[in-house]
């Protein structure tokens, strides 16, 4: 009977996703598909899934619990991811998050008061959004996929789409590259910028901005100013870098509040944290060595074929000079360090990363701060790209309250990130002017 349902599932969501592609097929502009995702939200086509005993019976047995612990300070914040707590809200004088039932004691004996605790299926039951009729504007693996597809077809003079790497489960990590002298692989001696999202897998709306993003710049390409970005600079597009996790998240027609990859750990859990994967003072601080927290670190730097993918794939282009790393919740825009309470030790360095986030906060409303700030991190994405590479990298905390916001909100995140994005963009060339 499981084998049944799991076949009708997926013929529906085949039938769906052809249904969907050929829609995309017709029109990939920018416009287009700003307009057809606020018709989706606005009138969702699908029913309402219907989860079988087996889905509620997986979601009864996860063994996360949602607790409230106090924390007075961002020391305080690190010393609780340390020990498994996947931090998702902070408060005054506490925090709230994940952490699995076997790590709770950990946190309860080391001084921490924890002020509230619940199941996980006890606290997902405030929760009723399903996916994807709830939320059908936001875009899937292979929406995600037709969409680049059609972007790189559509202005082949300049856009190229390959990937960069697989991941665990064999999907590939689709990337589109907008360079009006080079295509694919070609090495490029033009300034080079990267928009990556989802690195974690719930956070579904740092895959809608810069795919929206991507259609923006192609629609606009004979503007003035989005000419001479095409025409100069190296530009790649990332959105959806986590396919797995994300593809979970919602396999079920219920979210499962999943963040990390799809590793099979020795335990039986699953997944690695893949923002603290990274070969940066790995797994010292702000992450867990518990496979079951939902901020594991891995086995060790780089253990995870994604984050190896992304060191590969910048490793190989001297000429990348910004990065640009989406995630949710938050309204923050982070420079580092996120793995030291130091600041960025070069002068130079330093005022060019406050003045561009003070920028991009102000056109976006976020608050610019370096990320330590909130607690520290350890094997961060754009720690790495800094240290190792010298790129100037940034973590966006999108808008919302949520890792699911619902679909309304996405138009409103995207034209205020596209500001910020064109922005960095313009400071590409030279990030000290």
């Amino acid at each position: 009977m499981r084998l049944v349902l799991l076949s009708l599932l997926l013929s529906f969501s085949q039938l769906y996703a052809v249904e969907k592609s050929d829609e995309i097929q017709k029109n990939a502009s920018f416009e287009k598909i700003l307009s057809e995702l606020v018709s989706r939200y606005e009138s969702p086509s699908l029913p309402s899934p219907q989860l079988d005993e087996e889905t509620l019976r997986e979601l009864q047995n996860d063994d996360r619990m949602f607790v409230k612990v106090s924390a007075s300070d961002k020391k305080e914040r690190t010393k609780l991811l340390e020990l498994g707590l996947d931090i998702v809200e902070i408060g005054k004088n506490y925090v709230t998050g994940f952490i699995h039932k076997n790590d709770l004691p950990l946190i309860e004996s080391k001084s921490f008061a924890v002020l509230e605790k619940k199941t996980f299926s006890d606290w997902v039951k405030q929760f009723e959004k399903d996916f994807p009729a709830a939320d059908s504007a936001y875009h899937n693996y292979k929406e995600t996929y037709d969409y680049l597809v059609q972007l790189a077809n559509d202005n082949k003079d300049i856009a190229s789409l390959f990937s960069i790497g697989k991941t665990i489960e064999g999907r590939d990590i689709w990337v589109l590259r907008l360079n009006s002298s080079a295509k694919g692989q070609t090495k490029s001696s033009k300034p080079g910028a990267i928009f990556v999202g989802n690195h974690h897998a719930r956070e579904h709306l740092s895959n809608e901005v810069p795919l929206l993003f991507a259609a923006y710049l192609l629609d606009n390409r004979q503007n003035p100013e989005i000419k001479k970005y095409l025409e100069t600079l190296d530009i790649y597009i990332i959105p959806m870098f986590n396919p797995d996790g994300a593809e979970y998240d919602i396999s079920t027609g219920k979210y499962k509040w999943h963040r990390k990859n799809m590793r099979k750990n020795s335990n039986g859990t699953i997944g690695v944290d893949l923002n603290r994967n990274y070969d940066t003072t790995w797994c010292r601080y702000g992450s867990s060595t518990s496979p079951g927290a939902d901020t594991y670190c891995g086995t060790a730097p780089f253990s995870e074929p994604e984050s190896a993918a992304m060191r590969d794939f910048i490793l190989a282009r001297k000429n990348i000079k910004t990065l640009q790393s989406y995630h949710s919740y938050g309204g923050m825009m982070l420079y580092p360090w996120g793995g030291s309470y130091d600041p960025v030790p070069n002068e130079k360095d330093r005022n060019a990363f406050i003045k561009m986030a003070d920028k991009m906060g102000e056109l976006t409303g976020y608050d610019p701060k370096q990320s330590s700030d909130l607690y520290a991190a350890s094997g961060d994405t754009c720690d790495w790209a800094y240290e190792k590479a010298g790129i100037f990298a940034f973590t966006t905390e999108l808008e919302g309250s949520s890792f699911y916001p619902g679909a309304a909100i996405i138009k409103g995140a995207v034209d205020r990130n596209i500001k910020a994005a064109v922005y960095l963009l313009s400071m590409t060339d030279n990030p000290y002017k």
